[in-house]
């Protein structure tokens, strides 16, 4: 399972913005982007002006990291959401956030989706009754996304749940108590708040 594993922080900083990426972290004064707010390397604070290439490519890479997905699995999701119907750039985002390790962060039982995605690859979750160890799962409308009876995570959940750090979005429904939550519908683009414009990505890929 291939992933990132170098500094989360230094993807915030050149993005220039927040992508949430660790956690509790992210709300401190420990955020990298409230210490050293440009971009990282050498040249960080003497970078010029980007071009219209360079704005579409910030744009794909923004996308990227806060889902925590690399190139090739991003360019498979991109190939999915134009063979659909609809609108491409909506279609992409949409087809991100019915990710499971996304859905157990938006949830609430994970702080982050990197954290999301390292509690379903260790077989914390389930799916319908069933374990699911595959954080790219795509859920569907109707499923019930649950924590395994088995699993020792209650009270890290509880800790995520009480932080209240995100409202649960209108496409999924929780019951903290039962640890489960469940697919209502398919999330519109009102209903996906990421500072992503998802038509400046369309464009890159249809150069």
């Amino acid at each position: 399972m291939a992933r990132y594993r170098d500094a989360k922080c230094r993807l915030c900083r050149r993005e220039g913005m927040k992508l949430f990426l660790k956690g509790a972290r992210c709300f401190t004064d420990k955020c990298a982007i409230e210490r050293r707010n440009y971009p990282p390397g050498q040249h960080g604070l003497n970078r010029g002006k980007l071009t219209p290439f360079g704005v579409q490519l910030r744009e794909k890479q923004k996308a990227k990291r806060i889902y925590g997905v690399l190139e090739s699995q991003f360019r498979k999701y991109f190939e999915w959401a134009e063979a659909q119907k609809g609108v491409t750039g909506e279609n992409l985002l949409r087809l991100l956030e019915l990710r499971l390790d996304n859905v157990v962060h938006r949830l609430g039982f994970a702080a982050s989706r990197r954290e999301g995605r390292q509690m379903v690859a260790h077989g914390h979750f389930q799916v319908n009754g069933r374990k699911v160890s595959v954080p790219s799962y795509l859920v569907k409308v109707g499923d019930v996304v649950q924590l395994r009876p088995t699993s020792k995570l209650v009270p890290r959940l509880d800790d995520n749940l009480n932080a209240g750090r995100g409202q649960v979005p209108q496409w999924l429904e929780v019951d903290p108590n039962e640890k489960k939550g469940t697919v209502r519908s398919l999330p519109l683009r009102d209903d996906i708040q990421i500072p992503v414009a998802e038509q400046l990505i369309v464009e890159l890929y249809s150069k």
